[in-house]
Order: structure tokens, then C-alpha cells, then sequence
């Protein structure tokens, strides 16, 4: 089940750059990316809501993902 947290960071904890939304995740889940026109990446950050563990995931659209 997805839960969209309240206090959500500025950018993202893994990559350190910004991101379009954030959803986390306690159940299982499939991402598949290779040809999605949103997301160009998705970084994962483990977590505890309400002392279960839960993941971040932080959605990154292929402008924010953008390789210089």
C-alpha cells in the first residue's frame, strides 16, 4: 500500500537532486522504466512508518534526471 508522507525533503537523499513526487511503499511493486515518457529514474531510500519498515521512492522526471 502507498503512502504519501507530510514532510517530504527538498531533494532527494540518494542523488542528491530534485525530484517531481514521492510515494512509499510497505507491499511488493513493480517499476519498469525503459519506456516511460514521465520518469526517466526512481532512487530507493529504505524507512520505518510507524516502526515498519517501508521504501521511499523518489520519482525523477528525464529533465531532473538529465545526464550533463
Amino acid at each position: 500500500m502507498a503512502h504519501i508522507p507530510s514532510d517530504t525533503p527538498e531533494t532527494c537523499p540518494v542523488c542528491e537532486t530534485a525530484y517531481e513526487s514521492i510515494s512509499v511503499h510497505s507491499e511488493g511493486l513493480m517499476i519498469g522504466l525503459d519506456r516511460n515518457e514521465q520518469y526517466r529514474r526512481v532512487c530507493f531510500q529504505p524507512d520505518t512508518v510507524d516502526g515498519e519498515p517501508h521504501i521511499q521512492f523518489y520519482h525523477h522526471t528525464h529533465e531532473q534526471a538529465r545526464v550533463d
